[in-house]
């Protein structure tokens, strides 16, 4: 008996000398790839790596955030039959990830990592469109909140346009999933806005940012820049496929189908509000079932737009007013303000325009188009509103003030908003007619709807 338990005793710390001795070892080799990783020196990385990988394959997520670089630098290093090896190894490498480290290992945003991967190197990898589609459409499924880089977003809405070109899905199906995309990327948007609107408020507070809420402005601002390019991508991408001529009779031809459908109504009136093809009969039609079954802003707004096309403005406006107050998004109800603002700057109404583009930037201060709009009515006023030519130009140096209001605070916009406020600058009195009036220093009141004040620089 004793001998029994002496040698179980034995085995037992033969065991825990062996895994020590293990941890040792992955230690030492997971310090040194590290090394070779943070100075970029991935070759002499790749073989420590791939030791510890395949011995301790859950020792510290390391393993796996210096794999990625290691095995992309092989990637972009290699051909033919080894490209392809590192690929599906990169692959593989994030499934490890996602069964050793699941909750440091979102699904859909690696998922989408993946098949982007694949589709970057489809030619390589002889992937077919379907076969590609269908890999992105199982990563939007799986875990639609961490599908958000704006690359993988456009790729598979470029995929989905493939297929309709194709033949390969209807019209519907294209329109259906361009929506879905649209209102992903909005979602995120909203998403970065907000938290860089907290950063704005801050600043303009006059409370300066830490060091780390600077590094995270940075990084709101530029997610927002990538998700504004590709928003533009996306409808060019979608191009004329989704014309009136096409909209209106799949629309109708649907409709009896759907009309106590809020969502389909609601995506079938943007749709066709988007695309200008509010003057057929299936747009009031649309709106009027959306508006019965589902009152909401959006819903008004879009009659709104139906009494406009009447020339009846003030039952347009006040459609439009029951939107904002149907509207409990903040966000959203910011949008709302801007599109009224647009409306009433169509119509020369500056004063209401500017009060509406001030009521969006209230609710989001990072998006500088109301800034742009409102910087454009004043210089579009600068013949009205002064009493002299010096004073009529002064108007520009407050139209350069709003552009460069909307450089400051939108990162999607910062080179033309600073472009249009250089603009406006250079139609404003220069140095030597402000020499020659004698007026440097002074403050000249602007009249009309305007009613501001502008100070003249000092040269």
């Amino acid at each position: 008996m004793k001998t029994r338990v002496t040698l179980l005793v034995l085995l037992f710390i033969g065991l825990n000398i062996s895994f020590a001795q293990q941890d040792e070892e992955c230690i030492t080799k997971l310090s040194i790839f590290h090394e070779y990783t943070k100075a970029k020196n991935y070759d002499a990385a790749y073989e420590p790596w791939m030791a510890v990988r395949n011995k301790c394959p859950k020792f510290n997520n390391a393993i796996y955030v210096d794999g990625e670089k290691i095995l992309n630098h092989k990637i972009d290093n290699s051909e033919g039959a080894d490209k392809i090896a590192y690929i599906n190894d990169l692959v593989k490498l994030w499934d490890q990830r996602g069964e050793h480290f699941a909750s440091k290992t979102p699904k859909g945003e690696y998922l989408a990592k993946a098949c982007q991967l694949k589709y970057d190197n489809r030619k390589e990898l002889g992937l077919s469109t379907e076969e590609l589609f269908a890999c992105f459409d199982e990563a939007y499924h799986m875990d639609k909140e961490s599908f958000t880089n704006p690359k993988s977003l456009y790729t598979y809405f470029s995929l989905t346009v493939d297929l309709y070109d194709a033949g390969k899905i209807p019209a519907q199906d294209l329109f259906n999933k361009y929506d879905d995309i649209v209102e992903k990327v909005e979602d995120e948007v909203k998403n970065y806005s907000e938290k860089l609107n907290k950063l704005i408020e801050k600043e303009d507070g006059g409370t300066a940012l830490t060091k780390k809420e600077n590094s995270y402005k940075r990084y709101y601002s530029s997610y927002l820049k990538a998700y504004d390019q590709i928003s533009g991508s996306i409808d060019q991408k979608l191009g004329d496929r989704a014309n009136c001529e096409n909209l209106i009779p799949l629309y109708q031809k649907d409709f009896e189908a759907n009309k106590t459908n809020a969502i389909w109504l609601q995506r079938a009136a943007g749709k066709m509000s988007e695309k200008e093809c509010t003057d057929d009969p299936l747009f009031f039609k649309l709106v009027n079932a959306y508006h019965e079954l589902s009152p909401s802003a959006n819903s008004a707004y879009y009659l709104g737009l139906l009494k406009d096309k009447e020339k009846k403005s003030n039952e347009a406006l006040k459609f439009y007013e029951q939107a904002l107050s149907l509207e409990t998004d903040s966000f959203k109800k910011s949008k709302l303000y801007q599109r009224i603002g647009i409306k009433m700057k169509n119509k020369k109404a500056y004063g209401k325009a500017r009060n509406y583009f001030r009521q969006a930037l209230k609710l989001n201060p990072s998006d500088g188009r109301p800034h742009l709009a409102i910087a454009s009515m004043y210089a579009a006023s600068a013949n009205d509103c002064g009493a002299t030519n010096f004073d009529k130009r002064a108007v520009y140096w407050l139209a350069s003030d709003e552009a460069k209001k909307a450089a400051r605070l939108d990162p999607t916009m910062k080179k033309a908003a600073a472009q249009s406020s250089t603009n406006y600058l250079a139609k404003a009195p220069q140095k030597a007619e402000i020499f020659s009036s004698g007026r440097a220093g002074q403050t000249i009141k602007i009249a009309c709807w305007i009613g501001a004040s502008v100070t003249v620089p000092n040269i």
